[in-house]
């Protein structure tokens, strides 16, 4: 007989009122027990759980009177400010993501040719094995793309020759061709979501050898393969900024966690995704584009009364997916600024002017401005908020015709150096199972035998 799958029965249904009432632990109980929920002090900064070269966040910075302040946001990659290195590649007018890759994998800045040579080596590794998208990606099409990538990865275990091997060269080995591999995997399995479930034409076009990450991206997405240089830069500089950010968000610690166990790449890479796949990390840009989209629904985008409204109603679990949250606002390490939302704000004016897009760009600006009143407002506020990248990601994927389904893939492409960084750091310097602990609340009881409960 035909089942389904997905029904939640009435069985499952009472069983989960009884688990979820059994499992309630008061937040004043970390309080009294002195653990540190989350990971977070009370004013919300990460606890430190381990040391990293790979990259430097800062938000604060000590006063002469010996106290700590906020302080504009400042993102380092192995020692240099990203600013200066995204001036660097912008104004000689090249792309920058595979300068970075480079960069965060190795230590140091390429030369000319070493770059030339890594970047074709990259180029070498963007093919996927034989029939893989016919077995692999087109069978069994997600309408999630983050899904397909976890599956595509785990999927790729089995035709690496060496696949348990942990040795840095290995390691470096499969993060180089998963790096080269990921907007493949990403964009044919957005292509076959379209085909299977929308009834769309299907495309499948091959990379060109001589195109960066960014060019390809759109080669490989778009119908007629067409793009602006513009257009291919700003996707590149995003690509840049979303590549790294400390050891300590969820998907990158995630990252470190499962290879401590001593377990092969495609595992860590699919926990990782796994991590960004969440509203709360990855996927946030797309839930900013839905919030602007419900917002010019239900208020006056052209009044600020109307707009500040909205975004109370926001707050107060009235508007859109009753969350409570204003997406794309603060930050768990930033307060004053995120120096990425601040890079991407600037070029995205630049791609607005090309796609007659600066109204809705006003939009976000003043969005940026009066969202951190109404938060301060309605919520106890530790530290200031402001508007993070992902606030500024999803508008630009949406003047760059991202489709949302790739949005928070598109973040993955990016990520994927970061996390191989780090876990190549992780084998060489760790060598311990990360293992942290749990206090049970839970008071001891009797076992009852089977015959005398009710």
């Amino acid at each position: 007989m035909d089942r389904s799958y997905s029904e939640i029965t009435p069985y499952i249904r009472s069983l989960a009122a009884k688990s979820s009432g059994n499992n309630r632990i008061e937040p004043e109980m970390y309080l009294a027990h002195d653990v540190k929920r989350g990971l977070r002090d009370l004013d919300g900064n990460g606890v430190v759980t381990g040391l990293t070269e790979i990259s430097k966040i800062i938000s604060k910075q000590k006063q002469p009177d010996g106290t700590v302040r906020p302080c504009e946001g400042r993102l380092y990659y192995r020692g240099i400010d990203v600013r200066d290195f995204v001036n660097g590649f912008w104004r000689e007018g090249r792309f920058g993501f595979e300068e970075l890759t480079y960069l965060l994998l190795s230590s140091e800045l390429p030369t000319a040719e070493e770059l030339r040579t890594f970047s074709a080596t990259v180029s070498d590794y963007r093919s996927l094995p034989p029939s893989f998208v016919r077995d692999i990606i087109m069978k069994a099409s997600s309408r999630d793309i983050m899904n397909l990538l976890s599956r595509s990865v785990l999927a790729l275990y089995s035709y690496d020759d060496n696949p348990d091997d942990i040795s840095v060269e290995n390691v470096l080995r499969q993060s180089l061709q998963l790096i080269a591999m990921f907007p493949l995997l990403a964009v044919y399995g957005y292509h076959a979501y379209r085909h299977y479930h929308l009834g769309k034409t299907l495309l499948i076009r091959n990379p060109k050898p001589w195109l960066s990450t960014a060019e390809n991206i759109l080669h490989i997405l778009r119908k007629d393969g067409k793009f602006t240089e513009m257009e291919a830069r700003v996707l590149d500089l995003a690509l840049v900024l979303h590549a790294e950010h400390g050891g300590g968000n969820n998907s990158t610690f995630t990252t470190h966690v499962v290879t401590s166990s001593g377990t092969d790449t495609y595992s860590a890479v699919a926990a990782a995704l796994g991590s960004l796949k969440g509203p709360r990390h990855g996927g946030a840009n797309v839930k900013v584009v839905q919030m602007f989209d419900d917002m010019k629904a239900h208020c006056d985008t052209s009044s600020d009364a109307s707009i500040r409204e909205y975004l109370i109603k926001l707050l107060q679990k009235e508007a859109f997916d009753r969350s409570g949250l204003i997406y794309g606002m603060g930050h768990a390490v930033y307060s004053v600024s995120d120096p990425r939302a601040e890079i991407l704000k600037d070029c995205a004016a630049e791609l607005a002017r090309e796609n007659d897009c600066e109204e809705e760009l006003a939009l976000y600006r003043r969005v940026a401005r009066l969202a951190p009143e109404a938060i301060a407002e309605k919520r106890r506020v530790y530290k200031g908020v402001s508007a993070n990248v992902d606030f500024y990601s999803g508008l630009v994927y949406r003047m760059l015709r991202l489709p949302n389904e790739l949005f928070t893939p598109i973040f993955a492409v990016a990520r994927i150096v970061g996390w191989s960084a780090h876990r190549i750091e992780e084998i060489q310097n760790n060598g311990k199972i990360i293992r942290p602990a749990y206090l049970s609340v839970k008071d001891d009881r009797a076992y009852t035998p089977l015959k005398e409960r009710a």
